[in-house]
């Protein structure tokens, strides 16, 4: 990330998400203070991974707990559930694709432009993450009234 700081780059994501999640599901979250990952163990139960090409190589995660993944699909399609595994996933890389498309818009006003994939998405309880740098990968956590939920970003 040379000449920009862990926490520039982290805004653009920290304010995707905060737009994303309020506008999709009126839940409205609160960001924690970002930190380095220290091992690939997810902090969530549903996760989607996108990975970004540009100048730099890159990923970005969204990690749901279970309960934070459920009460934002209810939110998202009321009572049109039908299978809340499949609904999750697709809610979760939805939410992630959106994340990560208004973050890129942002980082290209800092110069990294980046193009981002299609996201993949992670069930199951401590699965693990990996992402496409042997950077650091910064985590931030956001809370809402129904759980929690990671963003993580890594670029080389």
């Amino acid at each position: 990330m040379s000449g920009h700081t862990g926490i520039e780059v982290a805004k653009p994501f920290i304010d995707a998400t905060m737009n994303v999640i309020t506008t999709m599901t009126a839940i409205t979250p609160a960001a924690g203070k970002p930190f380095v990952k220290k091992d690939t163990m997810s902090s969530g139960d549903v996760s989607a991974v996108i990975g970004f090409t540009g100048e730099k190589n890159g990923s970005i995660s969204v990690s749901f707990t279970k309960q934070c993944a459920v009460a934002l699909v209810k939110a998202m399609l009321g009572d049109d559930i039908e299978d809340i595994l499949q609904d999750a996933k697709d809610a979760v890389g939805e939410i992630a694709n959106m994340i990560s498309g208004q973050a890129r818009v942002s980082l290209q006003d800092l110069g990294l432009n980046f193009a981002g994939s299609t996201p993949s998405v992670i069930l199951g309880d401590n699965h693990t993450i990996t992402h496409v740098t042997n950077e650091p990968v910064m985590v931030i956590p956001f809370s809402t009234e129904h759980g929690n939920f990671f963003v993580e970003f890594a670029f080389e």
